[in-house]
Formats: structure tokens, C-alpha cells, sequence
């Protein structure tokens, strides 16, 4: 053998198992890239997300001002305290479930109505209704607050005015400063600004039914109303469900915006609700240690709530398997 042939075959042989390293280092990492293309995405949730939350878990145990030259003033337990015997908070909490409960016909029951009754109509025409309903989703809340206290002011709102001359009203509504009628008011606005939002949702769950089980029920003789009550609603079941456990957990989200430009909790804190409760103390007064206890009792509250409904679902939902 000469000495090129035995250079050769000893380099061949160094380089074998170095192949075999490379190789298995690359099967090795073949389940990490996933998690390394996932870690920017991971960090930015961790920083804006879980950094505050944990930041506000921290500031619920001292006494604060948001002044950095200010000391922080370690309370304990007392902000959870004196939050829970304030008169105000029972009255927000009280607002905040009726708030939750007004908003149901608006997120379920006239979206579920509009979704069938416009399901079986031609696609053109579905599309153009569907789009005029989801409008006002995509207006500005302080656009729509300003358009709905013109339309409801009590001396020269529309809706005053075409009550007193068609109906006869002899004196008109004063539908944001009278406490009975204010809390409907806001209610109301906010139910129909959701309206378009969960039409989308519930015709996006019809178009995924399968239209066949319609033809089979009508083979079956099965009515309209059969139809809807036996096959739709079931069907839709996963959907109900998580609408209402989004309208459960943002309803007093979504209303705090008209709350803030149309009654500023008032009258006499008729329409506040705790996330009205939490910016006043925590951009009004600067109670942060009140704010940030006000923020973890309304997270373990509705983080409940969403463990529940997670329960609840997989517990009614049926799905088409």
C-alpha cells in the first residue's frame, strides 16, 4: 500500500465518526428549533405580559404613590383590606355582574338569531348584511360614546325627541344622569357594540356545520324550528359556550370606555364597575397599592371564572366527530 492510499483511508477513518457526531448533534436539535423559533415570541409575552403581572402582584402588599422618589411603604394585607370594606367596591362589584348578565341577550341570543336567519340566504347578500352588523365593531368606543349621548340627550337628543312626538312622552329621559336609567343606558350601548362581533363568531361556527344532517332532518319530517333546536344548537354548543365565557370575562372591559366619557361612574357611582374602580385609584387618586389589590382580586376572580367555563365545555360541548 502506498502512502497516499494510507493517508487517505486514516483520514476516511477520523472523519466517520465525526460524521456520526454532526449527524446525531443535528437530530439532537431537531426538537429544539421549534422552542428556538418560539423564544421571541415567549420573551415579549414574559415582558409585557407576565412582567406587570407580576409588578401589580408585588404593589398590592405597599402603600404608593407612582412618584419614584416616593418610598414604597410595605402594608401587608392592608389594601385588600380596606378595598374590600370600601362602600364603593360592593357597589362595583354589584355593576360589574349586572353588567356581565345585561350583555348576555346582546352577545348570544340576537347574534345566534342573526346568524341563522341570514345563513340560508345568498352569499353576496350574506356578506353585505354581515358587514353592515360587524360596522360597529370597528368604531371607535369614544366616536360611538359622543354619537350616543347626542342621540340620547334629554333636551335635544333624537331619541328624546321622537319619544315625546310620536309616543307621548310628556317629560324626557335623562338616560346618563338618573342612576335607574343610566346603568341600562351603558348596558345597552355596550350589548350593541358586542352585537357585530359575535355574529361573526356564530356565522363562522354555521358555515362549518355540516349541511347534510339539515337534509337528513328534513327527510326526517323535522320542522324549522326542530331543525334548530335538535341539530343548530348543539352543534353551535362549543361556540355558546365560549362567547359566554368571553362575555362574562370582558363585559366590564368592553364598558368601561362609555362608563369613562359618559358618566364617569355616576351618578353616585350608579354605573362604575371594578375596572372603572381600578383606573380611578390607580390614575385619579393614586392609591396604586388600592388599584394593584383591586387588579389581583379581579385576576383570581376571573381566572375562576374562565377555569369553570373551561369545565363547563368540555363537560356540554358536542362536538361533530
Amino acid at each position: 500500500m502506498s502512502y497516499d492510499t494510507a493517508s487517505a483511508s486514516l483520514s476516511h477513518a477520523q472523519a466517520e465518526p465525526r460524521t456520526k457526531e454532526r449527524k446525531a448533534l443535528s437530530v439532537r436539535l431537531r426538537g429544539v428549533w421549534p422552542y428556538i423559533y418560539l423564544l421571541p415570541a415567549v420573551l415579549s409575552i414574559a415582558f409585557w405580559v407576565y412582567r406587570p403581572l407580576a409588578q401589580t402582584f408585588q404593589l398590592s402588599f405597599y402603600q404608593w404613590n407612582l412618584l419614584p422618589t416616593s418610598p414604597k411603604t410595605f402594608v401587608g394585607w392592608g389594601n385588600f383590606e380596606k378595598l374590600l370594606t370600601l362602600p364603593a367596591m360592593s357597589k362595583a362589584l354589584w355593576n360589574t355582574l349586572f353588567y356581565t348578565i345585561g350583555v348576555i341577550p346582546f352577545s348570544l341570543i340576537v347574534p345566534i338569531a342573526i346568524a341563522i336567519a341570514t345563513d340560508n340566504i345568498g352569499k353576496r347578500s350574506r356578506n353585505v348584511y354581515r358587514a353592515l352588523i360587524f360596522l360597529p365593531m370597528i368604531m371607535a368606543p369614544v366616536a360611538v360614546s359622543s354619537v350616543w349621548r347626542w342621540i340620547m340627550h334629554p333636551t335635544n337628543g333624537i331619541l328624546n325627541q321622537t319619544l315625546q312626538s310620536v309616543f307621548g312622552l310628556k317629560e324626557p329621559i335623562p338616560f346618563f344622569t338618573d342612576g335607574k336609567w343610566a346603568i341600562w343606558s351603558i348596558t345597552f350601548i355596550t350589548g350593541w357594540k358586542l352585537i357585530g362581533f359575535s355574529t361573526l363568531i356564530f356565522s363562522a361556527a354555521m358555515t362549518n356545520i355540516n349541511k347534510e344532517y339539515f337534509e337528513a332532518a328534513r327527510m326526517d319530517r323535522a320542522n324549522r324550528w326542530q331543525i334548530i333546536r335538535y341539530v343548530i344548537l348543539p352543534l353551535l354548543s362549543p361556540t355558546i359556550l365560549f362567547m359566554a365565557m368571553l362575555s362574562t370575562l370582558f363585559a366590564s372591559e368592553w364598558s368601561f370606555t362609555y362608563i369613562n366619557v359618559l358618566t364617569q361612574g355616576g351618578p353616585v357611582n350608579a354605573t362604575t364597575n371594578i375596572y372603572y374602580l381600578l383606573w380611578t385609584y390607580g390614575f385619579q387618586t393614586f392609591s396604586v397599592g388600592w388599584s394593584s389589590a383591586a387588579a389581583v382580586v379581579l385576576f383570581l376572580g376571573f381566572g375562576l371564572i374562565a377555569v369553570g367555563f373551561m369545565a363547563l365545555t368540555r363537560k356540554l360541548s358536542f362536538f361533530d366527530d
